[in-house]
């Protein structure tokens, strides 16, 4: 697994880069939350006059350690160019092809989330906005939470956006609809 991401924005860590305004880095997968996040990082962007740069975290199909048993340049290529093809797509879904009217970067970037995201924002006046996405006890036991990674190992603030309530509704029918096949199967 690549502790570090393959590729940096500009401006991260790099104080001749540093145009005295603040930023708030984003993750963003595509999902609704993490859409949320964007919408949420956006307006907090406009309050405090600072620069958005949207994250998508991305690592090779088989992860890292399949990747290093195996390595294929050409799908390797392929990842990535996925990658950055989900982050736009997601950024277009997000402000439907307009402009969000603050300064916004994205990047897609190599690495385990948590990890690279806390990298990205590697500034103290830094803030990483995130999803809080679900957090049911198998989500919890397939896959650690990227958001208490963030705050437990980030050097800046870090905003945790809930659940849009249309994602909310959403599962909640689609408990609902579990729970009625269970019942009259």
């Amino acid at each position: 697994m690549a502790d570090e991401p393959t590729a940096l924005p500009s401006g991260s860590g790099t104080p001749e880069d540093d145009d005295g305004r603040g930023r708030i880095v984003v993750g963003v997968s595509g999902s609704l939350g993490s859409l949320a996040a964007l919408h949420r990082a956006v307006a907090e962007a406009r309050r405090l006059d600072a620069e958005v740069l949207a994250v998508h975290c991305w690592t090779p199909v088989g992860g890292e350690f399949g990747y290093r048993r195996s390595p294929c340049p050409p799908l390797l290529s392929a990842c990535r160019d996925a990658a950055a093809t989900r982050l736009r797509e997601a950024l277009d879904q997000a402000f439907g092809g307009t402009r969000p009217g603050v300064r916004l970067r994205s990047i897609a970037v190599r690495g385990e989330t948590g990890q690279a995201l806390v990298h990205c924002a590697d500034r103290p006046d830094d803030l990483l906005v995130l999803g809080a996405g679900p957090r049911g006890l198998l989500a919890r036991a397939l896959h650690p939470s990227t958001t208490a990674y963030c705050v437990r190992h980030a050097a800046c603030p870090v905003l945790a956006v809930p659940k849009p309530p249309l994602q909310r509704e959403l599962e909640a029918m689609e408990r609902h609809s579990r729970t009625r096949l269970t019942v009259t199967a």
